[in-house]
């Protein structure tokens, strides 16, 4: 019998969050599907999202394998390129690029090339991470737009506080005096400014986080905002334990029942990509049923209080996080992000 812990993806729930992005905005939609889609699958996701206007991406590599399984809508490469070796294969398949840095202009000035490589040229607007400062943008795209090798250019920019009260004004407003000038497409939005500031929605909107069931908010769940889970990640318990006052749980005894109590094992740990920094108290159902993470997190396993689940016994469906408990309430709990969450998952979680 294989260890019971597995991811099930309900990529109906894609669909569903992709129709409830396109409800809020009349850009077209550049679906995020980097980190294999958030832990999600590249492949599968992608087939899920086939009505979205185009994806975007980190690697070349994965940006062929869609070309080669079919796939025709723009694909981005949000990274850009890493080499002078890249851009015929960016010419081959079609495939956009965002340009960043003066490096990668560079690279595009050796392209000995003609043809209509598709260009996204970034704004750094106060992310202060990549793209070009305010004083370089202009020459940048000057130098972009005389290549005889680019065709299409979209101007875009990213933001650092979206999901936070600081918003996107000022970015926004510098983003706007610096390319009103010019009559191309642009891309601003991502999932939180999607969802919160539509004078942001420009062309092309970029949603990630929200596509896969999860609130870019601290203070907004996902069920307000329409979505649903795709990624439900399940176990069993594989142990009752019966504790006495005192005793401790796991390493370091970190807990320690100040009554007699039952206690479940459950296979998962953070080898399969749990956080091993979530706290007692965590989150997670037993049956459907709301509990509590206790002591740490081990490498295979972790501990959940069965004071209030008289009948669970080895062999109980055991719900870390999806359908009936968000991931973002683990996140909370563990001090950290759905993002991380998702993308963390191991690859010795089999996917169903």
């Amino acid at each position: 019998m294989p260890r019971p812990i597995y991811a099930e993806l309900d990529y109906s729930a894609l669909e569903h969050n992709l129709r409830v992005i396109r409800h809020r905005t009349d850009a077209r939609v550049m679906a995020v599907i980097k980190a294999e889609a958030y832990g999600h699958g590249l492949l599968r996701s992608a087939e899920a999202l086939r009505d979205a206007d185009g994806y975007a991406l980190l690697d070349l590599q994965d940006a062929v394998k869609l070309r080669e399984a079919g796939f025709r809508q723009p694909i981005l490469l949000l990274e850009g390129y890493f080499s002078a070796s890249d851009l015929p294969l960016l010419a081959e398949y079609e495939i956009s690029s965002v340009i960043h840095s003066h490096q990668q202009l560079a690279m595009l000035s050796a392209y000995p090339r003609r043809g209509s490589l598709a260009v996204w040229l970034k704004l750094n607007t106060g992310m202060n991470r990549l793209g070009f400062a305010p004083d370089q943008f202009a020459q940048a795209l000057e130098a972009v737009r005389r290549h005889p090798a680019v065709g299409e250019v979209t101007l875009m920019t990213h933001f650092a506080h979206a999901d936070d009260p600081v918003g996107v004004v000022a970015q926004l407003d510098r983003f706007n005096a610096m390319t009103s000038a010019y009559r191309l497409p642009r891309s601003l939005a991502n999932s939180a400014a999607l969802l919160r500031y539509p004078q942001t929605h420009a062309d092309w909107v970029r949603p990630g986080i929200s596509l896969y069931g999860s609130s870019p908010f601290a203070d907004v769940g996902a069920e307000q905002l329409g979505l649903r889970p795709v990624m439900t990640l399940a176990s069993e318990i594989i142990s009752v334990t019966e504790l006495m006052a005192g005793d401790s749980i796991g390493y370091g005894g970190t807990f320690r029942a100040e009554r007699a109590m039952r206690i479940g094992t459950v296979a998962c740990g953070y080898a399969d990509g749990y956080p091993r920094h979530a706290p007692t108290g965590t989150p997670i159902l037993v049956n459907g049923r709301r509990t509590r993470t206790l002591g740490r997190v081990s490498m295979d396993m972790l501990s959940v209080d069965l004071g209030e689940h008289p009948d669970a016994e080895v062999g109980g469906r055991v719900t870390l996080w999806g359908k009936g408990l968000s991931v973002d309430d683990v996140a909370h709990a563990a001090d950290t992000i759905s993002y991380e969450l998702l993308c963390a998952l191991a690859r010795r979680v089999p996917l169903k």
